[in-house]
């Protein structure tokens, strides 16, 4: 391998994540996505000696023609291309490269599969497995309850800070993707059980110093990570006897399904999730048809209330 092409890759894809972090704002977890995706190419690029310049379209095709054999899926396939476009339009702002030979790249079509959902009952099952005693038990209680009530990702609940809560108004300020901050209002009964939380249970944690300010903290004093979040999940939904994929992201597709079929504006949700584009958002409209009936009963002029036999 040509010692040469192996430098100019390895210093590009580091001022590439330069570039993320300083001019993007991207969470470490974007950040570590966007890397990943990239070296996947600069592997294929050093075994076919290719500097980052050399790199054509029919390049990327072979690419992805050499994916298709491992195991990798195809929706982590398209979001490979997303990055590597993402790093070929960087290399454009540096005058590095002439065109971006990933933006004719073809995603591979896939089918778009709709998550699990949860009903309202089957949190209600979840919370009731909980021991609110303990004093992780009562913190897991909080952390369903906000992710269901709040509709965040999961990065964004392990990164939220006291500074962040601004219950006497009902909101919390969120900062997600991009570094894009939003308005997020919480429930009552949420607010209730986050400061319950906040005064019973986290004032008497022996906190570590640089993690004074995390609002959700380990028995170590140290803020959650996200895989031990997936864990508290996993473990209340198996003890209700749930027998869904589930994940914390769930709660967040949740919380929007239950928005949309009981009539939301769509804007509304998109703004609340934090969805750069209205199309993300439209996957919460796997509505039945007796909703959009009932919708064109109460809205439409000129409905006159037809028989069921059309149904």
């Amino acid at each position: 391998m040509d010692k040469d092409i192996v430098y100019t890759w390895n210093r590009v894809i580091h001022d590439f994540e330069v570039f993320l972090k300083l001019e993007k704002g991207l969470l470490p977890n974007s950040i570590d996505a966007y890397l990943h995706d990239v070296a996947y190419l600069s592997e294929y690029a050093k075994n076919n000696a290719l500097l980052p310049q050399d790199v054509s379209l029919n390049d990327l095709q072979l690419f992805l023609k050499e994916l298709n054999t491992t195991d990798i899926a195809l929706t982590t396939q398209c979001r490979m291309i997303s990055g590597i476009r993402m790093f070929y339009k960087y290399l454009l702002i540096e005058d590095a490269v002439r065109e971006n030979p990933a933006e004719l790249l073809d995603m591979p079509r896939i089918s778009r599969k709709l998550p699990d959902v949860l009903s309202n009952a089957e949190i209600d099952r979840m919370l009731a497995t909980i021991d609110n005693s303990r004093p992780e038990g009562a913190r897991n209680t909080v952390i369903i309850e906000v992710l269901y009530g709040c509709g965040l990702r999961v990065t964004e609940l392990v990164e939220l800070t006291l500074s962040q809560l601004y219950l006497e108004e009902e909101c919390l300020l969120i900062t997600g993707k991009g570094n894009k901050q939003r308005w997020v209002p919480i429930n009552a009964r949420a607010i209730k059980l986050l400061n319950n939380y906040i005064s019973l249970i986290r004032s008497q944690a022996d906190i570590k110093k640089g993690h004074e300010n995390y609002v959700f903290i380990n028995r170590l004093g140290t803020k959650l990570s996200r895989v031990y979040v997936f864990m508290i999940i996993k473990k209340a939904v198996e003890a209700a006897g749930i027998h869904k994929t589930v994940s914390p992201h769930s709660l967040r597709h949740s919380f929007a399904t239950e928005l949309v079929q009981n009539g939301a504006d769509l804007r509304a949700v998109q703004e609340m999730l934090g969805h750069s584009s209205i199309t993300t958002t439209e996957i919460y409209t796997h509505i039945s048809r007796a909703y959009l009936r009932k919708t064109i009963q109460n809205y439409h002029p000129r409905y006159c209330g037809g028989s069921e036999e059309n149904e």
